[in-house]
């Protein structure tokens, strides 16, 4: 990296921000209970200072071609039975995937079966590299989960494909978000969830019907890896964060903002109404219901919260904004923005 800084005569604080991007997108992997320190990708590291050296600029794309195929492994995974639901929960980490034992047979006969155990796909996902060890549960059990942002991103392409399988839809939901990036204006993308998306989750009958369906949902439709460094259940002084959008530090110039965007769930018996009353309520009626208030409110003091902890790690170059998104079942979304102080 310093002999890339003095070939381009760049500042030498750029190799600095160069290494923490690589940190953020490209570290995370462990292969041992024994130690704790965790380990790059070489083939993204390597393909990220080769564009570097070249162009004297971090590449745009963080994931190398080379790696594009795992994207095909999960879709192979994802259609065995519970291949779908183990993806899904190693997108959310909640709660984590563990194992005791891992498999150490893959042979064509294996491959071949139509059904598999959890053993066999989690084994898999973790010897593809697509998971990762998370040490151990009070069990002695493994723990996985997705090792970095580059491979969160097959998660997330994959589970965008999967849920909306037509690109019409998807390039819909590619503009909206671009436009809520510049303006910080949910609204244009909550009433495509309502209308289009959210129809789609309910269906899917996953387990965890709550804001984590929700969060998941928002996480595929505003997953964008060229502006921003984006990241689920982010850690800020032993609290989690559901959703952070925080721009790469080589496009801080561009007018987007960052954004810390917490959910919460509220169950149709919750409000005691049915979801065809519902559609009937305008967005100034629904945030009038005492359970939605409730649940803005408690929103309101996590991302204030959240706020403190992130400018004190990325100080004052953020142009934060902070969103409350509440979901009424599967039929109506509430958001506002919370004031800061």
């Amino acid at each position: 990296m310093t002999q890339i800084i003095a070939e381009c005569q760049l500042n030498p604080e750029k190799g600095q921000v160069a290494l923490n991007l690589m940190q953020t997108f490209y570290n995370g992997s462990c292969f041992s209970e024994s130690v704790t320190e965790l380990v790059y990708n070489p083939t993204l590291v390597l393909y990220f200072l080769k564009h570097f050296q070249h162009y004297c600029q971090f590449p745009h794309q963080m994931l190398d071609d080379n790696l594009a195929m795992d994207l095909s492994k999960l879709t192979y995974l994802s259609r065995l039975p519970n291949g779908r639901a183990i993806i899904w929960q190693a997108l959310n980490g909640t709660p984590p995937l563990t194992l005791s034992l891992l498999a150490n047979r893959f042979g064509v006969d294996q491959m071949l079966k139509t059904t598999q155990s959890n053993q066999f796909i989690l084994s898999l996902l973790y010897y593809l590299g697509i998971l990762t060890l998370d040490g151990v549960n009070e069990l002695r059990k493994r723990r996985f989960k997705i090792p970095n942002l580059v491979v969160r991103k097959l998660y997330v392409e994959h589970l965008f494909s999967m849920l909306l399988p037509e690109e019409p839809k998807r390039e819909e939901i590619r503009l909206l978000a671009e436009d809520f990036y510049q303006s910080g204006d949910l609204q244009p993308l909550c009433d495509f969830m309502e209308q289009r998306y959210l129809e789609v989750f309910d269906n899917r009958d996953y387990v965890w019907a709550n804001e984590l369906t929700i969060k998941t949902a928002f996480l595929t439709a505003l997953f964008n890896d060229v502006w921003y460094m984006i990241d689920s259940e982010t850690p800020l002084k032993r609290r989690y964060a559901d959703l952070t959008l925080i721009i790469r530090p080589d496009f801080r110039q561009l007018p987007l903002y960052d954004f810390i965007l917490e959910f919460k769930y509220l169950k149709l018996s919750d409000v005691k109404l049915s979801g065809a009353e519902l559609k009937a309520f305008t967005p100034k009626e629904l945030k009038a219901l005492e359970q939605v208030k409730e649940k803005l409110a408690e929103s309101e003091e996590q991302l204030l919260d959240y706020q403190k902890a992130l400018e004190s790690k990325y100080g004052d170059s953020l142009k934060l904004q902070l969103i409350s998104v509440v979901a009424v079942g599967f039929d109506r979304l509430v958001w506002q923005t919370v004031s800061k102080p």
